[in-house]
């Protein structure tokens, strides 16, 4: 499941590489507010408060536009990649998911800056342990909240309800989910490389909503196989539509389509 997870999201990016370095620019648009916007702002008004709340309104923003990407990539993993125009209609979905994960990068950012180091710098057993504590809950989040959008767009746009969702997931599928977030760590390190415009966020969250939507299929032969033993997923048989879906290509045929 590894294997074709991987192959198949490389030729999902592939075959939508425009439309994914287009919204990967509309990424670095929006993720300029955060980062310059209050450095802007306290040149000309000596206020932490206002440089705070303007950090905040540019996660959010971030965040927001990131919800309607998500909504707008998962055409990709159905064998249906949309127009780049179509991305706007997801906007007025977006908002209450990406107000929320904000809220989330928000919280983040205060722990890893202020709270950690806060318990770190109190040096005593009690600290480290509480630095400890909040650390791991920290990665527990991580692994979570990774499936966020995904779960919002593909399992009901309910809030809470997708929270609820995607810690059963992370805790249903530990291993694999851990394996999810080292490979995305190994792509967001890639993106730096190439500015954030490839794989980028956009490419980030297609791997996301293809590992989601493939270990869906998981559930649903439980359910329709509630005596089996869940613990050995008949994967062959169930991908084996998606792989005469997705196909195997040569190296040739990859990089030049047109010639075969």
């Amino acid at each position: 499941m590894i294997g074709f997870l991987l192959r198949k999201t490389l030729y999902d990016l592939w075959d939508n590489m425009f439309k994914i370095v287009v919204v990967n620019i509309g990424f670095i648009v929006t993720a300029a507010f955060p980062v310059f916007i209050p450095q802007l702002a306290g040149e000309f008004f000596n206020s932490f408060p206002l440089m705070i709340s303007l950090t905040a309104f540019g996660i959010l923003l971030c965040c927001v536009y990131l919800a309607a990407a998500a909504m707008y990539i998962s055409s990709f993993s159905d064998y249906n990649a949309q127009g780049l125009g179509e991305i706007f209609k997801y906007f007025k979905h977006a908002w209450r998911p990406g107000l929320v994960m904000g809220v989330f990068v928000f919280v983040i950012f205060i722990v890893v800056t202020v709270i950690i180091p806060f318990y770190l710098g109190i040096e005593s057993p009690v600290g480290l342990a509480l630095a400890a504590l909040i650390f791991w809950v920290l990665i527990f989040a991580l692994l979570s909240f990774q499936f966020y959008y995904s779960v919002y767009s593909r399992l009901g746009k309910k809030v809470f309800k997708s929270l609820r969702k995607c810690m059963i997931i992370s805790l249903d599928n530990s291993i694999f989910s851990i394996f999810l977030l080292l490979v995305n760590i190994v792509a967001l390190v890639i993106s730096v490389l190439f500015v954030f415009m490839f794989p980028g966020p956009a490419g980030i969250m297609l791997y996301v909503d293809e590992a989601l939507r493939l270990r869906l299929l998981k559930y649903d032969w439980i359910e329709e196989n509630p005596n089996e033993n869940r613990k050995k997923i008949p994967w062959d048989a169930l991908l084996i539509e998606e792989r005469e879906k997705t196909g195997v290509r040569s190296f040739r045929n990859f990089i030049f389509p047109w010639k075969d």
